[in-house]
């Protein structure tokens, strides 16, 4: 059988109690089962009201996990939050701080802006991080240059989600910016792991950044995880290369 990587078995795999941070954690999908593991405390980011709210009914209950409001950045602050509706209808998926969809505005296509508030990960002051899950559509490389005390302090393994459609250069530039701080950063492709040298963008990652065109390429590779170097056999141990 080919061994199947995704987010949830990466981060349990490699788990080490301490606090794991759902970085745009919409409804929960991943912040609860994470609140499952031994020793965990989560806290979940997420600006996005409707699904901030759905995650607090998700969560009831669960003292070991933190919900907060606040977008994560490279500053504190505040910032705008775009959600395309397409022929009314929110599509909460694509919510995003980084970048604004005004070039795909149309008859089909519309933009709701809201205002929210903006921190740093370093702000936290963490001690014992051991997990960071990102997902913030485009916005992955600041809240990682908001987070570079925390990561050079704590080490904590990665998941993220990055995709060119949504912020050009993101998958040079934060294996880049990750390799510089002591991580390796790899993907997970028919059961095995491949260095970012392999990741052929043109065939793996091209997807619309319209809200309206629905289509990828296949297949259509869009979460990397990274960890510390010196975690490097444990992590390399769970798929062949």
């Amino acid at each position: 059988m080919t061994p199947r990587m995704d987010e949830l078995t990466f981060l349990t795999a490699l788990h080490r109690p301490g606090t794991l941070l759902d970085i745009g954690a919409h409804e929960g999908l991943l912040a609860l089962p994470l609140a499952g593991l031994p020793g965990a405390r989560v806290i979940a980011f997420e600006p996005l009201a409707p699904a901030r709210s759905a995650l607090l009914r998700a969560a009831a209950g669960h003292a070991n996990i933190t919900i907060r409001p606040e977008a994560l950045s490279d500053a504190p602050g505040e910032a705008t939050l775009s959600i395309p509706l397409l022929e009314g209808d929110p599509q909460w998926q694509w919510a995003s701080t980084a970048k604004s969809y005004a070039a795909h505005e149309s008859a089909r296509v519309a933009i709701r802006r809201e205002t929210v508030l903006a921190v740093t990960l370093d702000s936290l002051d963490l001690a014992d991080c051991t997990a960071i899950k990102i997902d913030a559509e485009g916005a992955e490389y600041a809240i990682l240059r908001g987070a570079r005390a925390t990561l050079s302090r704590c080490r904590p393994m990665l998941t993220l989600e990055l995709e060119e459609r949504h912020a050009e250069g993101c998958t040079w530039a934060v294996p880049a910016f990750l390799d510089a701080l002591g991580y390796e950063t790899a993907f997970a492709l028919d059961g095995r792991w491949h260095p970012m040298a392999a990741l052929h963008r043109p065939t793996m990652q091209r997807a619309s950044s319209d809200p309206s065109v629905f289509g990828a390429s296949d297949p259509y590779v869009f979460n990397f995880y990274a960890w510390p170097r010196e975690r490097d056999a444990e992590a390399r141990a769970l798929l062949p290369a």
